[in-house]
């Protein structure tokens, strides 16, 4: 039998502690989603309040008007109920407060989604029970591009609909607004536009039922001669299947162009000197209630609420700090960033110097990972565009005057070759390596194809045109 030994060994672990954890998550998040941590830390603890939205119920000098606005509509039940006990107000929540509030959260109108606006047609349609019910079963299982990835006869199988019902619901939701909903995927989707727009006995519908390949590579001698027509037809008709859309449902996405904010501006002064500053309007002014903190102080509060309300202050506290870190942190990186990239500021992408997040964290004193939380997600508002702060760190080369260019600067210069290109005979990789050689930029080949499939720029002979 084998012996068993007991060991006892002592080694060192670091742990984060809840408080440092929170202030990472502050630091990292982005301007959006540190919004929303904000506002749920708000109605989360109590001894939280938004300085900047103080406002009084009972207000005689209140404007009727005023209070039906956006800020208004914005506030939350407890948040009107809360103040109203924060400021010492005893007038009771009437059930015409409650109406009023009501009439207000219904003005809201929310996105139309795609399945409200297919079902709003569906239920405008004059068909039989037993198609309608196919139909809503369709709809219920449309993708967010409007698509039927399940095939409809396994559709049918699985919910015991029959197959004529689910084909002719197919037809009604494939006949319904915008275009091309209820394919099995984008070749249907663009043939079921083209019926709707051009019919199907059209050069452009037998290119997408026949020869999408073919399209999608620029064969066009090929389709003109399976066609019996020229190349400069092909050419037109190419085009308008390039106005078609690949993704029928994505004007109902509320996802799909999201709205960014810069967490930094960076503008010049008056005296032409570049500087930075922050975007903090979107941000409520936190601070502490007074009313809470007093409680504390009193004889008559009961220990367990006043340890609850020392650990609310506490975490409060914690919180208003770690939002002042993260300020200060990302605006001390952005003055760096100015300093480095003052020539990218003045004229453009070509000019952005390589960077690494070690060269600023040695210049603040901080870790690289510390930069790296704080540039992730944040947003620059430059007077070339908005731009990742992450863009701003970036490797290079050096090119044959001893100046360095960023790989930005590289695959700027590749774009300005393509684009400045003959379309008959564009240029290869290996002439845009050539290219880049003489502006005194050495790379390789692959790298320069590297560059080019970033910027999504077709290979040579598919970029070809006749």
């Amino acid at each position: 039998m084998a012996d068993v030994f007991l060991h006892q060994s002592l080694s060192q672990q670091q742990t984060l502690a809840p408080q440092m954890r929170k202030s990472l998550e502050i630091l990292q998040a982005g301007t959006l989603e540190l919004s929303q941590l904000v506002q749920q830390a708000l109605e989360t603890n109590p001894v939280l309040e938004d300085q900047t939205e103080i406002i009084s119920l009972d207000d005689d000098g209140s404007d009727p008007e005023e209070a039906d606005s956006l800020e208004y509509m914005n506030e939350t039940d407890d948040d009107w109920r809360d103040r109203t006990i924060l400021e010492g107000k005893s007038t009771p929540w009437t059930s015409e407060d409650e109406e009023r509030r009501q009439r207000i959260y219904d003005s809201i109108v929310a996105p139309e989604t795609l399945q409200q606006h297919m079902q709003y047609q569906l239920d405008l349609s004059m068909v039989d029970p037993e198609i309608r019910e196919a139909a809503q079963v369709i709809l219920g299982n449309l993708d967010d591009r409007g698509f039927l990835d399940l095939p409809v006869k396994t559709l049918g199988m699985r919910m015991g609909l029959k197959p004529q019902d689910v084909e002719e619901a197919l037809k009604l939701v494939q006949s319904f607004d915008p275009a091309g909903i209820g394919a099995s995927g984008i070749p249907e989707s663009l043939l079921l536009q083209l019926e709707r727009t051009t019919g199907k006995d059209t050069i452009e519908y037998k290119i997408v039922r026949d020869h999408l390949e073919d399209l999608a590579r620029k064969r066009y001698p090929q389709i003109a001669r399976a066609l019996g027509t020229n190349v400069e037809r092909i050419a037109e008709a190419a085009s308008r299947i390039g106005r078609l859309t690949l993704n029928p449902g994505g004007e109902f996405d509320p996802t799909g162009n999201p709205y960014i904010l810069p967490d930094v501006i960076i503008e010049r002064d008056d005296d032409g000197k570049w500087y930075a500053r922050l975007t903090g309007e979107h941000l409520p002014n936190l601070r502490i209630n007074d009313f809470y903190k007093d409680m504390i102080g009193k004889s008559g509060t009961d220990a367990k609420a006043r340890q609850f309300l020392r650990d609310q202050i506490r975490d409060g506290r914690s919180l208003i700090h770690a939002i002042s870190l993260r300020q200060e942190t990302i605006l001390a990186i952005a003055h760096k960033l100015i300093e480095h990239q003052s020539a990218f500021l003045s004229k453009g992408p070509r000019h952005l110097r390589p960077l690494t997040m070690n060269d600023i964290a040695d210049e603040l004193s901080l870790h690289a990972t510390t930069i790296s939380r704080a540039a992730a997600g944040k947003y620059v508002l430059t007077p070339h565009g908005l731009m990742e702060m992450r863009a701003f760190f970036a490797t290079g080369y050096q090119a044959s005057d001893g100046t360095e260019v960023s790989n930005a600067g590289v695959r700027e210069a590749i774009q300005k070759l393509v684009v400045a290109e003959n379309p008959t005979k564009p240029l290869s990789d290996e002439f845009l390596t050539k290219a880049l050689d003489k502006q005194g930029i050495k790379v390789a080949r692959r790298t320069v194809a590297k560059y080019r499939e970033q910027l999504n720029i077709l290979p040579s002979h598919l970029r070809k045109t006749f």
